[in-house]
Order: C-alpha cells, then structure tokens, then sequence
C-alpha cells in the first residue's frame, strides 16, 4: 500500500473546481459523477513535488465500453495521472478506484484490472511470442490451468497467431506494439490504459493498430469489453478512435465532454485543443518539475 505523503489518515482537503472552469455536458463540471457502472473513477488526483504542483485536483469518472482520449500539451501532467491510475506513482492527495477497486489501499486488486501499454512497450527482445506472454500471464496471477487459454486468446485478438514462436526482437516496430497490446490484454482486464500506441508507426501500422483497438471495446461473443483510456498527441487518432475527450492544462482538467458535443458548431478537435491550451506557460510546470531523470508528459 502507498502511504501518502501528509502525515495522519486524510486526504488534504480542497476546494472544488469551478463549473466554469470545466467544459462538460450543458456547461456543467462534466462526467464527475462516482456511480454504479463506472469502471474507472479518479478522485481529486493530485500530485505535489514540494511547493511545485504537477497535478491538482483531477476529477473523472469512465464507464464501461467508453474510449476516452486524454489529450494535453507537453507537461500538462497526462502521463503523471496515468502513473498515479496505474499505481506507479502515489499521489500527494485524492484516489482512483479501478473496477471498485483502491489504487492505494487494495493495489494488487486494482492492478489486476489494468492493462497498461506505456509508451515503450516492455517487451524482451530475446523471447519468443508465445512465451513471452505465458510469462506475463503467469506474474498476472492467471491460474495455470487457463494460461494456454488466455494466451490462445490474447494472441487471436491482435492477430499474432501467425508470429506466435517469432522470437520478439526480429519482428517489426507494428507488430511489436502488437505484442505490447498482446500483454496488456492477457489476463483479460476490464481497463486499458495506454500511452502513445501508434508513435513511431507507419500509416498502415497506425491504422491496424486502431483496427484492434475499436474491436477490444467491441468485443466477440465470450470476450471481456474493455474501457480504454488513450494518451496521444495525434489528434486524428482520437478523433477516429474515441467518442469523449478528456483535456488537461498545467495540471488541471479544462474539458470533458462527447467528441461530438466539442464539435458540434463546426469547430474541429484541433482548434479546441488550441483554444484550451493557448494561454500556456512558456515552460509547462510538469516539464520544469520531471524534466530530469523521467522526462515531461
């Protein structure tokens, strides 16, 4: 269990965030409510280095089925709340429960539900496919007797049937981030979190990847339906992928709302992203803050 960084039981208590700080359904502070049938709920997430804030107050419910992108600018904090989702990183104050579960209070639990795919996929070039992912399932905790199973599974829903006893390292960079997704998916989680998919990929490689991800949150009969959480920069991504948008600006969420709400008067992803990201800092705190040893968001 993290222990967080205040002495004593609580959380430090915060103001709200002004409604109209927020872009949501009918100008409200968007999807905030905590409620049955949510698979991922973030509770005030906030992290401090010192008097530094990189994060502050992030608040966001996601249901079953949705792909939300979450969107921002270099160091606005976006993957400091996907470490602080997935439990890499405890926060300074607030909580996220993932499939009811405690990040930080009932960790093994929530991890179980996650699949995360960072932006480097943590692959071991010398292994083969088929092995790596019996390997991941086995510290997944999947019982021995469905590991075949599940990785029979995960390698027909990326389509890696075909390279299954390729050892990793000589496959392309696609079908690579094929087996990071692979992994992420093997223990059958409710929730995806992934990080840049398609970075350094070619058009036909971008639009595979994409394929795979629309068909894991409609799965076959018999598959589990994840809920995906995806981080990019490709703007077109999200708008092929995605139908709700998460933006986060110097640490804080500025909208939340259906893709086709925010574009509903004509205006394109883009330009919504510029005119909630313009009056950026010239250095972004999140940068000054990790810009050492992890780098900016």
């Amino acid at each position: 269990m993290f222990a967080n960084e205040k002495a004593g039981d609580g959380r430090i208590p915060r103001e709200s965030v002004a409604a109209d700080e927020v872009v949501g359904f009918g100008g409200d502070v968007g999807f905030n409510c905590i409620g049955v049938g949510h698979v991922i709920q973030a509770k005030r997430l906030t992290k401090r280095y010192g008097d530094l804030v990189a994060v502050e107050d992030i608040d966001f419910s996601i249901a079953r089925g949705e792909v939300v992108g979450f969107l921002g600018p270099n160091g606005a904090g976006k993957t400091t709340t996907m470490r602080m989702l997935t439990g890499f990183l405890p926060p300074t104050d607030g909580t996220a429960l993932i499939a009811g579960h405690d990040m930080f209070s009932d960790p093994i639990a929530a991890r179980r539900a996650i699949g995360y795919l960072p932006e480097t996929p943590p692959l071991y070039p010398e292994m083969r496919v088929e092995s790596f992912l019996a390997y991941v399932a086995k510290i997944k905790d999947v019982p021995h007797a469905e590991r075949r199973a599940a990785v029979d599974r995960a390698l027909a829903r990326t389509a890696l049937n075909d390279v299954r006893r390729q050892v990793i390292g000589t496959l392309s960079k696609g079908f690579r981030q094929r087996v990071g997704l692979a992994q992420a998916i093997v223990h059958n989680p409710p929730v995806l979190i992934l990080d840049e998919p398609t970075a350094g990929l070619d058009p036909l490689q971008i639009r595979e990847i994409r394929t795979l991800i629309a068909e894991l949150t409609a799965p076959s009969q018999g598959d589990t339906q994840q809920t995906v959480i995806l981080s990019t920069h490709i703007l077109a991504e999200v708008d092929a992928i995605c139908r709700r948008v998460i933006l986060i600006n110097q640490g804080r969420k500025v909208v939340d709302a259906p893709l086709s709400e925010l574009t509903a008067d004509g205006r394109t992803l883009d330009q919504v992203f510029t005119e909630h990201t313009a009056s950026d800092a010239a250095f972004p705190l999140e940068a000054a803050i990790v810009s050492g040893p992890g780098g900016a968001s």
